[in-house]
């Protein structure tokens, strides 16, 4: 929520609808990298109270994101971003997910796995 947040506020005075507002928020963060492929959106209570608004007006604006497949919503497991067109986006978070499963599984923690990546990729740019 703190990306969606951060240096930005409803216009209130704006002739755009809040739930507009909110929508190109997050098509902008998404279509920028700042939302990847697989980051959870806030759960549309949580955002509509920290925006000041009805949750009706989170809630039109993650199904407008998800008609246009820039969203997708799986019931409890929340809202994420989407491939929205974006394949190769696509492709690594879901090597992300396998690499994920399979260090859980390995009992690895998060901050050693992540060494593990950096270390690898590092070693694709030395090449």
């Amino acid at each position: 929520m703190e990306v969606i947040l951060r240096k930005w506020k409803l216009d209130t005075g704006s002739s755009v609808p809040p739930y507009e507002q909110v929508r190109l928020r997050i098509l902008d963060l998404a279509a920028s990298g700042a939302l990847a492929v697989g980051a959870q959106l806030p759960p549309v209570r949580s955002l509509a109270t920290s925006l000041g608004v009805a949750a009706n007006t989170v809630a039109r604006s993650y199904r407008e994101l998800e008609q246009a497949g820039i969203v997708a919503t799986a019931g409890r497991s929340g809202t994420a971003i989407a491939s929205g067109g974006d394949v190769i986006g696509a492709q690594a978070a879901e090597a992300a997910e396998s690499y994920a499963a399979v260090v859980r599984d390995l009992g690895i923690p998060g901050h050693k796995a992540l060494a593990i990546v950096r270390a690898a990729l590092e070693r694709g740019a030395a090449r």
